[in-house]
């Protein structure tokens, strides 16, 4: 029988998926709380995640919600079943470098005035600093 914290996962990544019949929640209990799972088909995988992984900070959110309820820690582990059958942790896209360098050259390659030139390059390390973050 399924926890009150698995239904609530199964629940939301249902509604969110192609392919319900293929989600599955796993329920491990350690020393750190409780870790929770989720295995999707693998092309509804970039649906759970969401851009920059948004989707799935959000159900994290909601799941530690319902552990101060609870009084309990959840966590929530998405693994990508790549179609060898091989389970790996599923990671947010990323955008190839290359690309990335070459926006930034165009936008500095253009004339801008000295103050414009010196905010856009400090908004430009900040930008990059939170690509660095992992969520």
């Amino acid at each position: 029988m399924a926890t009150i914290d698995q239904q609530f996962v199964e629940y939301i990544v249902k509604t969110l998926v192609n392919n319900p019949d293929k989600v599955a929640v796993e329920r491990k209990i350690d020393e750190k709380g409780v870790l929770l799972s989720l295995t999707v088909d693998p092309e509804d995988v970039g649906r759970v995640i969401g851009k920059r992984g948004v989707t799935a900070q959000a159900i994290r959110v909601l799941l530690r919600a319902l552990g101060t309820k609870q009084d309990a820690r959840f966590n929530l582990k998405i693994v990508n079943t790549d179609e060898g059958g091989e389970e790996r942790p599923a990671k947010p896209a990323e955008k190839p470098a290359e690309v990335e360098e070459t926006a930034v050259e165009e936008v500095v390659e253009e004339e801008e005035p000295a103050e414009t030139s010196e905010l856009a390059e400090k908004t430009r390390a900040e930008l990059a600093d939170l690509d660095d973050l992992d969520i």
